[in-house]
């Protein structure tokens, strides 16, 4: 970065360095590519032949290595500041490239990045493309939601917010206007019933500011856990903003102030409970115990994610309240616990192996559906058994996307912070950082395995010290998976194969 062009020169290691006869025979290519892709390319690749085979066939496979292009406008000669360095100008405007009226340029080398030179943008309030004249446009805020809850007037670059008329308050806050009391407590006392209506009135005015202290907490609790973000990220999808946000009155009465006697369950995290909202669903709320900054980013990306997802075999989220120091969630109610809690059983009879077929199925068509079938892809990240509900009648919902990603269409995998459970991770994951449609289906094939033994991945050892996707394929590769495979599956195994008729047996 920060270059046009570079230079590469190639020599041979296995000569001295003043030697430079034979670096002519030097058969090489030589590509450009993203920083860490060949390194990725190569893990598994050993030896110094596969390696130039493999280098040297990149055009005959047609492989593709994926570019990254930074760029910033050159500045002119003319521009050039006091002791050589570069400034951007503030006549740019109307002189440069940003052709715009309501544009204006930023310099590049101010600004902590390796380009020498200058981008365009517009100015706040305005939105378009700052390269041709009149592209930067002026931005209704009016029009967007969760702007402006009183009578709004766009302006150029910005707008007003006011109370309606007869009330006073925030109108840039939800429910921030209120009517007036005072001059009705002037008249009340100095009526004949006056010192009634001090009483009453101080009664009032104490209710009233109870209900405002109460309503002002919600409303940082709702700042605090990035509910203007939520709006902004489904403002595409008004009618989905308004259904998802669920006031913590509504969760109360659902929970009968969350009573003990509601609860379903819960962790180290948090604790789940049942609830009815007032539209007669039958619901569970998710309510963790602490958050943080990470946690709360995740919160949103969840429920940003399963607002937009339908399908019968994923969890459907009904909404959230944001108006709690700790954010809920509210699902669906699914009504027979968790996959693990099934597979993994004390008395030793567990789900039947049909029943764990349909459910693998259901669990790879949920996964088909958040890789392929949507507009944009979503990675789960963490498939797991215990990520798995089951309902009354055994069917799969898959659930927690805390830690999914939305992935542009154009891309086929994502560099993050590695997240997951240890014992479903891809390796290649775990080892680059580099999340895709495969490391999912690698943490499904975990699943299947820990369906096939009713083994726990996390913490399975074998005696030799082998986790259990190492010995499940080293058995198999040795034709003795009897040795790991859960016995009810080997005895209905078994039973259905004397079912088969015999031309069945032959094929």
């Amino acid at each position: 970065m920060g270059r046009s062009s570079y230079a590469v020169r190639l020599r041979w290691l296995n000569y001295p360095e003043h030697d430079h006869d034979h670096d002519a025979q030097t058969p090489v290519s030589v590509f450009v590519t993203e920083k860490g892709w060949f390194q990725a390319r190569m893990v598994g690749i050993t030896g110094p032949f596969s390696i130039s085979s493999w280098f040297f066939g990149i055009k005959e496979h047609n492989i593709t290595a994926p570019v990254v292009l930074d760029w910033a406008v050159p500045w002119p000669l003319q521009l050039q500041g006091p002791g050589g360095g570069w400034t951007c100008s503030s006549g740019d405007a109307t002189g440069g490239l940003c052709r715009s009226s309501n544009s204006y340029c930023v310099d590049e080398a101010s600004s902590n990045s390796t380009r020498k030179g200058y981008v365009c943008k517009c100015q706040i309030g305005y939105q378009g493309n700052p390269y041709i004249r009149g592209g930067c446009q002026d931005i209704d805020e009016c029009r967007l939601p969760g702007k402006c809850y009183g009578s709004c007037t766009n302006t150029p670059g910005g707008y007003l917010c006011r109370c309606p008329r007869g009330t006073q308050g925030d109108a840039y806050k939800r429910n921030g206007c209120s009517y007036s009391v005072g001059l009705s407590m002037v008249l009340g006392i100095s009526s004949a019933g006056g010192l009634l209506l001090l009483v009453l009135g101080v009664v009032f005015l104490k209710q009233k500011f109870e209900a405002q202290r109460k309503k002002n907490l919600r409303q940082r609790c709702f700042n605090q856990n990035r509910g203007r973000l939520l709006i902004q990220m489904l403002s595409q999808r008004a009618d989905i903003a308004e259904r998802m946000i669920i006031t913590l009155d509504e969760i109360e009465k659902a929970t009968k102030n969350f009573d003990r006697a509601r609860e379903l369950g819960g962790g180290g995290h948090g604790t789940v409970y049942k609830g009815i909202l007032s539209s007669h669903h039958v619901v569970a709320i998710k309510r963790s115990k602490i958050i943080i900054k990470r946690e709360i980013n995740e919160f949103i990306n969840e429920v940003a994610i399963l607002s937009q997802v339908n399908h019968r075999n994923i969890v459907k989220l009904i909404g959230c309240c944001l108006e709690t120091e700790v954010p809920l969630l509210v699902y669906e109610f699914i009504s027979n616990g968790t996959l693990y809690s099934h597979l993994h059983v004390s008395n030793g009879i567990s789900i039947s192996w049909d029943y764990r077929l349909r459910i693998a199925v259901q669990t790879a068509r949920a996964l088909a559906y958040l890789h392929s079938s949507i507009s944009v892809p979503i990675f789960h990240r963490d498939i797991k058994s215990s990520n798995i509900l089951l309902d009354d009648n055994l069917t799969a919902k898959l659930t927690d996307f805390g830690a999914s990603r939305f992935i542009p269409v154009d891309q086929t995998g994502v560099n993050t912070v590695v997240q997951g459970t240890l014992g479903y991770l891809d390796p290649m994951y775990y080892c680059t950082g580099h999340f895709s449609d495969k490391s999912d289906v690698y943490s499904f094939g975990v699943l299947l395995i820990e369906l096939l033994t009713r083994r726990k991945p996390a913490s399975y050892r074998s005696l030799e010290g082998f986790g259990l996707v190492k010995q499940f394929c080293n058995l198999l590769l040795e034709g003795n998976l009897s040795h790991v495979l859960d016995s009810q599956v080997v005895d209905e195994g078994a039973e259905k194969w004397m079912m088969l008729p015999n031309w069945q047996h032959n094929a």
